[in-house]
């Protein structure tokens, strides 16, 4: 392992908690919804273009049959539907449905109004810092994903 400045493991850590309990209380948004988080997620994941199964596994880090699981599931209410994937006639992708897509939005405009209520209670100051962070947030993303 490098050795990093002992502020940056401080922070790292300090970034890796928030980001656990962030996750946990997302995960508890919208109890009466009819998407999990886990599958809003995955609904989320193939809005664009759709994927295969093993690039959702590995997205929501877990195995392929976990995620075949989760597939079935949102195919049996007509949320996700498999195509043949048009780059490679052997693979299938997994695509969103028209209904697949309702539900997302739905279910994100549910849960936005939730995090936007809690976030009421912040001050201006807060709000600012918040707001300045995401762009910071969204470096360190796309900085993983590649």
């Amino acid at each position: 392992m490098s050795s990093f400045d002992p502020r940056l493991l401080d922070l790292a850590q300090e970034f890796r908690e928030s980001l656990r309990l962030g996750v946990y209380m997302f995960r508890r948004l919208d109890p009466e919804g009819d998407l999990t988080a886990a599958q809003l997620s995955l609904l989320s994941m193939i809005s664009d273009d759709g994927l295969r199964v093993g690039d959702i596994a590995k997205n929501l880090g877990i195995k392929v049959p976990s995620a075949t699981e989760q597939i079935i599931k949102l195919e049996r209410t007509g949320l996700v539907t498999r195509q043949q994937d048009p780059d490679d006639s052997r693979a299938v992708q997994v695509v969103i449905t028209e209904a697949g897509a309702s539900a997302v939005e739905s279910a994100n405009h549910r849960r936005n109004a939730m995090v936007a209520e809690l976030l009421q209670d912040l001050s201006s100051e807060e709000i600012g810092q918040l707001a300045a962070a995401l762009p910071v947030i969204a470096k360190l993303n796309s900085s993983f994903q590649n």
